[in-house]
Formats: C-alpha cells, sequence, structure tokens
C-alpha cells in the first residue's frame, strides 16, 4: 500500500518514523486544506439535489413565499449531508481513486488533504445539516439522516452490489423528492411523479456505471468491484428499459395528475422529455460521452436549453392555465 503525505498530516506519527513536529500553519496552508475540503464535498454535484423542489413546483406553490424558503432551506441542508457523504465516500476509495485516470486527482487521493481535517470537516457538516434538518420538521430530520445511513451504506457495501448499487443510487433521489414534499406540505403531489423520479433516477445511476466501464477498460474491476459484474449490453439493454418506461410514466402523469388543467395542456411538455432522452442517446452512442447523465447535462448546450425550456413550459401549464 502507498503512503500520501495528507493521510499522516495532523495524526502526529508517520509510518515507521518518529513523532513529526507540528505541522506550521499559515493563512495560505489553512485557506488550501479548506478549498479542498469544500472541493471534496462535489458542489458541482449538488445540482441533483433540485429534486427537493419537485414537490413545491408541481404541487403550484413556487410562489408561495414561506414554502419556498423551507424548501430552499431543505435543499442547502442536502447540500451540506450529501458533500458529508461525499467526505466518507472519499476517505473510503482514497486507494481506489489513486488507480483511476481522474480520481487520482482529488485532494484525499492527492494528498492534498488531510485525513484528521477530512473527518472533522464530515462531523462538523453532518451534526449541522441533521440538527437543522430537525429542527426545520421532524419528518424531514428522518429522512435526512436516513439517506445518510442508506449513502454510507452504499459507500462501503452496497455500491459492490450489482444491480442493487443503481437502485440505491435511486434511492437518494427519492428521498430528496420526499424531503420536498415535506417542507412543501405537498397534498396533491401525484404518484406517478414518484415513479418518475425514481425511473430518472435510474438513468442517472446506469448512466453512470456504463461511462465509469468505458472509462476505465480493462481495468475497471480494480477500481470498482461490481463494475466486473457488467458489460456495455447489458447496461444498453436496462437504458432502453428506463428510457421507455419513463416515457409512458411522464405521459401518464401529463393527463392523469388530478391538479392538471382539464384541457391536458401539460401533455405538451411530452416532446421535451423525449428530446433529452434522445439527446442523451445520440451523445453516448454517437458521439461516444462517457460522463454521467447529471454532467452532461452542464456540460452539453443543447441539453441544458431543453431543460430550460421544460421547465419553463412546465412553469406556464401549471401557474398560467
Amino acid at each position: 500500500m502507498r503512503y500520501y503525505p495528507g493521510d499522516f498530516i495532523g495524526t502526529g506519527e508517520a509510518l515507521g518514523h518518529a513523532p513529526r513536529c507540528a505541522v506550521t500553519h499559515t493563512p495560505q496552508r489553512d485557506t488550501a486544506m479548506i478549498y479542498a475540503l469544500l472541493k471534496t464535498m462535489r458542489p458541482k454535484q449538488w445540482v441533483k439535489n433540485i429534486f427537493v423542489f419537485a414537490a413545491l413546483v408541481f404541487d403550484e406553490k413556487l410562489f408561495n413565499l414561506p414554502l419556498l424558503l423551507r424548501t430552499t432551506a431543505a435543499f442547502v441542508l442536502f447540500c451540506l449531508i450529501s458533500g458529508t457523504v461525499y467526505i466518507v465516500n472519499d476517505i473510503a476509495d482514497r486507494e481506489k481513486d489513486r488507480q483511476h485516470p481522474t480520481k487520482r486527482n482529488r485532494p484525499l487521493a492527492s494528498g492534498r488533504l488531510s485525513l484528521p481535517v477530512a473527518w472533522a470537516g464530515a462531523a462538523l457538516f453532518f451534526a449541522f445539516s441533521t440538527a437543522g434538518a430537525f429542527a426545520l420538521d421532524p419528518a424531514l430530520g428522518g429522512v435526512i439522516l436516513g439517506y445518510f445511513v442508506m449513502q454510507v451504506a452504499y459507500s462501503f457495501l452496497l455500491k459492490n452490489l450489482v444491480i442493487v448499487d443503481v437502485l440505491a443510487i435511486a434511492a437518494g433521489f427519492l428521498l430528496r423528492v420526499q424531503a420536498g414534499v415535506i417542507t412543501a406540505h405537498a397534498a396533491r403531489f401525484s404518484p406517478w411523479l414518484y415513479i418518475c423520479m425514481t425511473l430518472l433516477a435510474l438513468f442517472l445511476g446506469i448512466g453512470k456505471r456504463r461511462g465509469e466501464l468505458i472509462l476505465l477498460a480493462g481495468n475497471a474491476e480494480n477500481h470498482r468491484r461490481v463494475l466486473d459484474e457488467y458489460n456495455i449490453r447489458f447496461l444498453d439493454e436496462m437504458i432502453a428499459m428506463v428510457t421507455s418506461s419513463t416515457v409512458m410514466a411522464y405521459s401518464l402523469y401529463t393527463f392523469s395528475a388530478p391538479n392538471l388543467p382539464a384541457n391536458h395542456s401539460m401533455m405538451l411538455t411530452i416532446p421535451f422529455v423525449l428530446y433529452g432522452l434522445f439527446r442523451y442517446l445520440y451523445l453516448i452512442h454517437v458521439r461516444g460521452a462517457v460522463e454521467p447523465p447529471d454532467e452532461l447535462v452542464l456540460r452539453d448546450k443543447p441539453l441544458m436549453l431543453n431543460f430550460l425550456l421544460w421547465g419553463v413550459a412546465v412553469v406556464a401549464v401549471l401557474y398560467l392555465s
């Protein structure tokens, strides 16, 4: 096993050597360590927590200021708890990440972030996010705590179980939606939307596995053991199944949810869903993209524009009809 400087900074004693002198702290070093900690929390991934706002939007409460503030607070708390999970995950995976072509540059894997600082940050953010969630709503606190427990189980066990790994990813997104239902006091959130969100989350998880399998090529099983249980054909068939199911579930939502306009105008948003799914399939099969779907949405301008137009169309149908 190889050791990196960050593994021992602040621990007092390096491998087989006499205790080290106290590390000299400078403003520059402390700033770099804080930046490394924040980077480990993956701020770019916090966009996934936008699922918290689903209930607020689809229950037609977007312009209810108190509920908007409550939901925004839940969004921030989910960003903190998901960031905590990323820290714990990187602590557990730092040896494997050092074998990965891109993940080896992560702060913990590269040694820019020390283990003591990582553990201290994880404990601090966990305490703040769970306490804040229980203060906002006890039910939300239960969801946040359940999310953390499940994600830790994912980091140490579930991610090594074929199929269960992507189901666990989907469950995490479903808990985000449930958090939004709680904070927005949603009473008319259609069950079809739960199904749509679950299928979309599966789509993200399977797409992530497909990208990892291609990116790591013959070294996949050395980085993530479960990848040895997958192949491209199997993942493509899973994507095809989830894609078709997503279109069907969303289509059923557009004309069966009780709070939608009687003229079924929500069906006008179906083409945006179709284009988004087809665009992603085009990117992975024709353009050879290997990024996870959530990262492609931020990088691919047509996908981003389509997502924004879909959002505008949904709001227009719900609030202007």
